[in-house]
């Protein structure tokens, strides 16, 4: 029986999804320690350290391997790592050239190699997710440009903006994401072999131009030195993963407040019984939202395990780098599953713009005071317009009345703004929305160029 909601029948796909499982599963987790074991031999043969056909004869090994894995498991546990016992098992599957597996190599090297492997599949499919999220913003920024509705600060209406404008500022986090993911890729994309304690000892002359090779057989760039316990590039990966959760996060948030009842201004796609209730047949809870909140939460607790797993102690670590088996995929998949519910909720969001208009103007022109305070200050002074329609303000509220009946009483404001009719207008929540048709072309563009 599983024991963790990443691998619950129940609850895996609603923590993670079945493509980024599959990068993390320990199948391809061996596959990818095989492919790297398999790119050294083809270094080592095309520098000449080993003969081409041992080369040939490991890589065949590797790729048709039938791994025992009950096998693997119990001798894992004895050594505590995989690498040797996989060894085991692939220098006899290769024969003859079995002695020349794993040639100068050490644990780590394998490892990390595999890792780093991982990394690129899996931040691939965040690329491909943040790409289809960035469009699914742009359509949704655009159709809803103009759309006013409440801005709010401290959860209490502020001024009014356009729900394009909202949007837009959750697309240009997520463009800012993809312009970061293709600046972290080179730092980390970087293959890993210099032997026990990273001197390439057991190699001697010829040991930087094999690793050249090695990492060029795996696609990835040669470091300028040993990264075994330099993890910067690792802990660089999470934590990007906790900023794209952290927008999944805030975006989540408003969601859900704005789906509220006493808001009603955004909902969820409808799907038959989604986020129904068992006692409650009126609820229809904002399950994609709560989902991204989570995980969100999750990714940040492992953003700190994985600064901490940074701290490796000389030349090899005793117990951080283990840290990292339990933090990598589990943020992986927490972030695959925010993204996945980002994609569905925000791809078939339904927005409810009466209601933003009934809310926009719940306050009876309250919204927009500081635009009649703004357009009488030229002639009253700013600070003198503002104690005027703070009092006006005040009395509104008090007497329940419009703000544009309340200043259509005073004499100063009548005579600032010029009538009854420029009142009305500048207390109109419509009349007040900034620059943020602009801001949103801006923003769209900015994605689009």
């Amino acid at each position: 029986m599983a024991s963790t909601v990443f691998d619950s029948a129940l609850f895996r796909d609603m923590f993670g999804t079945a493509e980024m499982r599959a990068v993390f599963a320990d199948e391809s987790l061996v596959a990818r320690y095989l492919d790297v074991e398999a790119a050294l031999a083809r270094a080592q043969a095309r520098l000449g350290a080993i003969p081409a056909e041992v080369a040939r004869e490991i890589d065949r090994a590797a790729r048709t391997l039938k791994i025992d894995f009950e096998k693997l498991r119990r001798e894992t546990e004895i050594v505590g790592y995989p690498i040797l016992p996989l060894v085991g098992q692939l220098s006899q599957a290769a024969g003859a050239a079995g002695g020349y597996v794993h040639w100068g190599a050490t644990t780590q090297d394998i490892m990390d190699s595999a890792n780093v492997l991982q990394f690129r599949a899996a931040l691939a499919l965040v690329e491909s997710d943040l790409r289809d999220l960035r469009r699914i913003l742009i359509d949704l920024a655009r159709r809803h440009r103009d759309t006013p509705m409440a801005g709010r600060t401290h959860l209490q209406q502020a001024l009014p903006i356009t729900f394009g404008y909202k949007v837009a500022v959750w697309l240009s986090s997520v463009e800012r994401h993809i312009e970061r993911l293709s600046q972290i890729l080179p730092r980390l994309l970087v293959g890993e072999f210099s032997g026990a304690a990273g001197t390439l000892a057991s190699i001697g002359p010829g040991g930087l131009e094999m690793q050249r090779l090695f990492c060029e057989e795996l696609g990835l760039g040669q470091p300028t030195i040993t990264w075994h316990v330099a993890r910067d590039g690792f802990a660089e990966a999470i934590a990007f993963l906790g900023l794209v959760t952290g927008t999944l996060g805030k975006i989540a948030s408003d969601v859900m407040m704005m789906a509220s009842t006493e808001f009603g201004e955004l909902s969820e796609p409808f799907v038959p019984h989604r986020g129904a209730s068992s006692t409650m047949p009126q609820k229809r809870n904002p399950i994609s939202s709560e989902l991204m909140l989570a995980a969100a939460k999750g990714v940040r607790q492992h953003v700190a395990g994985m600064l901490d797993a940074m701290i490796h102690d000389f030349e090899r670590a005793t117990g951080p780098w283990h840290l990292e088996w339990a933090v990598v995929p589990e943020s992986f998949l927490l972030t695959a599953t925010a993204l996945a519910n980002a994609r569905f909720m925000l791809g078939g969001l339904v927005v409810h713009e009466a209601r933003m208009r009934r809310n926009l103007d719940r306050t009876r022109g309250l919204i927009v005071a500081e635009a009649v305070m703004m357009a009488a200050a030229p002639k009253l002074g700013r600070q003198r317009a503002h104690d005027i329609v703070y009092g006006a303000c005040r009395t509104a509220i008090e007497s329940d009345r419009p703000l544009a009946d309340v200043l259509s009483d005073v004499p100063a404001v009548i005579e600032a703004l010029g009538g009854r009719a420029a009142i009305e207008r500048h207390c109109d929540p419509a009349n007040y929305l900034g620059l943020c048709g602009e801001m949103v072309d801006r923003t769209i563009a900015a994605c689009t160029a």
